[in-house]
C-alpha cells in the first residue's frame, strides 16, 4: 500500500514540482500513473522508491518509509526505470548475483518468462538489444514477487508482439497481495490490464478512478458524426468518424479507451 500525505518536493535551483501532494493507492491493483512530459511521474516514482527524499511531508509504502532504505523494504520492491545500464556479463550470471537480494524470487517463473520473451540465459545482456534488454528486466521484475513493483515506461523500446507479451504476462504473474504502478505515454500499451488511473498534471493529482468505476460513469464509442449525439463530454475526430465519450446509462457499458480519456482529462472535459 502507499500513502502519500502532504509531500512537497523541488530539485535544486528549480521550482516545486510536488506542492502538498497527496495519494492513497491500496494493494492488490495494477495503477496506470500517467501525464504529460514534466508532470513528475518519475520523481514520483524515484519518491516512492526511496530514492529521492520528499522536503516535507510523509510517504509510506507497505508501512516503511521509503528514503530510510530498511533492508525489509528493499527486499519487497522492484523498480524497472526507462534507462538502465547493465555490467557486460551474462544473463545467467546476473540472476545467480542479483536474484538472493529478494526471499520472494521464483525461479521457475523467471525461466517461464524467458521462454515467452524468447530469452536465452547464455546470453550477454550488453550484446542484447535494447528491446531485448527491457525484456529480461521486466522478467526479473516479476520473477522477484515484490510487494511493489515499479514500471517506467516499461514498453518502450519493445516491438508489437512484445507489448502483447508484455500484457499477458503482467496479468498472469501478478497477485493479489502485490501492487504495481506503472508509468507510461504509451496509454494504449495498458490499457487492458491496469484496474485504476491516476493522472498527473504539474505535480498535482487531477484525476482518480478505479476502472470498473470510469465504465459506471462513462460510455467510449465510435460513430460516423457527432449529428443526433446528445451530451457529448469529449469527442476526437478520426479517420472513421469521431470517437467519443458521453455519460454511461444502466444499460450499457463499453470497454475505455484510456487515450481519449486521458485528453479529456487534461482538457478538463471530465
Amino acid at each position: 500500500m502507499i500513502n502519500i500525505q502532504n509531500v512537497s518536493f523541488h530539485y535544486k535551483k528549480k521550482s516545486p514540482l510536488f506542492n502538498d501532494f497527496s495519494l492513497e493507492v491500496e494493494s492488490g491493483r495494477i495503477v496506470g500513473l500517467l501525464g504529460k512530459n514534466g508532470a513528475g511521474k518519475s520523481t514520483l516514482l524515484h519518491l516512492i522508491s526511496g530514492l529521492i527524499q520528499p522536503k516535507s511531508g510523509k510517504i509510506k509504502v507497505n508501512g516503511f518509509v521509503p528514503f530510510d532504505r530498511n533492508p525489509n523494504y528493499l527486499a519487497d520492491i522492484y523498480m524497472v526505470p526507462e534507462e538502465f545500464a547493465f555490467p557486460s556479463i551474462g544473463i545467467s550470471t546476473y540472476v545467480k548475483a542479483f536474484s538472493p537480494m529478494y526471499p520472494n524470487f521464483d525461479y521457475h517463473k523467471l525461466y517461464d518468462i524467458f521462454n515467452e520473451f524468447e530469452l536465452q540465459p547464455s546470453s550477454n545482456l550488453n550484446k542484447l538489444s535494447h528491446g531485448q534488454r527491457k525484456k529480461f528486466l521486466i522478467a526479473f521484475a516479476l520473477s522477484t514477487n515484490c510487494k511493489m513493483l515499479v514500471f517506467d515506461e516499461p514498453t518502450n523500446g519493445l516491438d508489437i508482439p512484445s507489448k502483447s507479451q508484455f500484457r499477458k504476462i503482467l496479468v498472469s504473474s501478478v497477485t493479489e497481495e502485490q501492487l504495481v504502478i506503472i508509468s507510461t505515454h504509451q496509454v494504449k500499451d495498458i490499457d487492458t490490464v491496469i484496474d485504476k488511473v491516476v493522472v498527473i498534471e504539474n505535480g498535482k493529482m487531477i484525476y482518480q478512478e478505479n476502472i470498473e468505476e470510469i465504465t459506471q460513469k462513462l460510455y467510449f464509442d465510435l460513430v460516423p458524426s457527432l449529428t443526433g449525439v446528445e451530451n457529448v463530454l469529449y469527442n476526437e475526430q478520426c479517420p472513421l468518424g469521431q470517437k467519443i465519450i458521453v455519460p454511461a446509462t444502466t444499460d450499457n457499458e463499453s470497454s475505455i479507451d484510456l487515450e481519449l480519456l486521458f485528453n479529456a482529462i487534461i482538457n478538463k472535459k471530465i
